[in-house]
């Protein structure tokens, strides 16, 4: 090899290791010092957690009637609508109560005959029993001198005979007395009735509501049986939801479950099992529960609840909420190795557990996280544990 090549050969090697060599800019020279951090730090731990299955409701009022109407009449007045507040007593329709009038009066007028027949057949039993104790005592008179033969014995028996008919009169006149009372009484049911019927031509509240639904219009025909109005009682609702039949026997009455209302800004309360169907429907094989509301809160029918029922324990690892990162659309945390040292790591979470979260994946049992991290926290800096 000639000197020029030789000296070409060295001069590209000492360019080549002159270009490996670490560049450092002004300003970033590294001094080897990790920054230090502290925060609360937690291990996690796979414990025995309860395990709720989410059924979904639907919240209806727990006291629901519909007012129907009890006699035939046309609708003369509607004094509410949907959605009115109604107190116990409110008159609600009005029907035409001419025909309950002329009934109420009839049955008046049948009383008062009653009860003027009444004194007539006492009057006459009175007569009776004055006959019938007079003739008692002229049969008695008239035996003694049949025996001492002091009178025929055909004049005997003539005085026998009206004392015979002088009773039979006073059964008679009593029977009478006793049918005058039937008839009184039958006059009583009839006005009391017709009374009825009377008082039933204003249609009340029977308790304190709300008019979800109205069903006639005034100058409608009502007859027994017509419906007029759908009210729902105040303050007191439930929810009913449907349970499969594997978790029907974790269920029982009295139970307390945990409520969420989403349209209510997820508004979380707690109910009280109040019934469970004693049979399943026979296509979905599952039964239908119902849950009662705290009846201090305002609800309303229709709206959709989540019921957090637990139907047993499962072993899962449960952090802080605060402890998960949002790093766009994914979710982490902060994991501390044995050299203190934090490191971002991908996290899927399950369900919320109040103020916790359940982890499906990415934490291990026994590894050290971050349970709240600041804005201080990044990979890689050493995380000093605060007590």
């Amino acid at each position: 090899m000639s000197k020029t090549s030789a000296f070409l050969t060295l001069l590209a090697v000492v360019w080549t290791f002159s270009g490996c060599g670490d560049k450092i800019e002004p300003g970033t020279t590294s001094d080897g010092i990790t920054k230090t951090v502290k925060a609360q730090v937690a291990v996690a731990d796979t414990g025995s957690k309860p395990f709720l299955y989410e059924a979904v409701g639907t919240v209806h009022a727990r006291t629901s009637s519909t007012i129907s109407g009890k006699l035939m009449g046309t609708v003369k007045a509607i004094h509410v609508r949907a959605g009115d507040s109604v107190k116990k007593g409110d008159v609600l329709i009005e029907i035409d109560g001419r025909q309950a009038t002329a009934q109420l009066r009839k049955a008046e007028a049948s009383l008062a005959e009653a009860r003027r027949a009444m004194v007539s057949t006492q009057s006459a039993r009175t007569a009776a029993k004055a006959a019938s104790r007079l003739s008692k005592k002229t049969y008695g008179r008239y035996k003694l001198l049949l025996e001492e033969e002091s009178v025929s014995r055909q004049e005997f028996e003539e005085v026998e005979t009206k004392y015979r008919q002088a009773k039979a009169s006073l059964s008679q006149a009593d029977s009478m007395v006793e049918a005058a009372k039937y008839r009184i009484q039958q006059a009583q049911a009839s006005l009391e009735s017709a009374q009825i019927s009377k008082k039933d031509t204003r249609v009340t509240a029977p308790y304190n509501g709300t008019v979800t639904a109205k069903m006639i219009d005034e100058g409608g025909l009502a007859s027994p049986g017509t419906p007029f109005l759908t009210l729902e009682k105040d303050g007191v609702f439930c929810v009913s939801l449907v349970v499969p039949e594997k978790h029907i026997q974790s269920v029982s009455l009295g139970q307390k479950v945990n409520i969420t209302i989403p349209s209510m800004q997820d508004m979380a309360v707690q109910g009280t099992v109040g019934s469970i169907d004693p049979a399943a429907d026979l296509k979905s094989r599952s039964f239908t529960v119902k849950v009662a509301l705290p009846d201090e809160e305002k609800f309303r029918t229709g709206i959709f609840a989540r019921v957090a029922i637990p139907v047993g324990e499962a072993g899962m690892i449960v952090i802080p909420e605060k402890a998960v990162v949002e790093r766009g659309q994914l979710q982490g945390f902060y994991l501390v190795d044995e050299n203190d040292i934090a490191h971002f790591r991908l996290l899927r979470t399950g369900r919320l557990l109040g103020d916790s979260v359940e982890v499906l994946s990415g934490l291990q049992n026994n590894d050290r996280y971050v349970t709240n991290p600041s804005l201080d926290i990044q990979n890689g800096v050493k995380v000093e544990a605060s007590k």
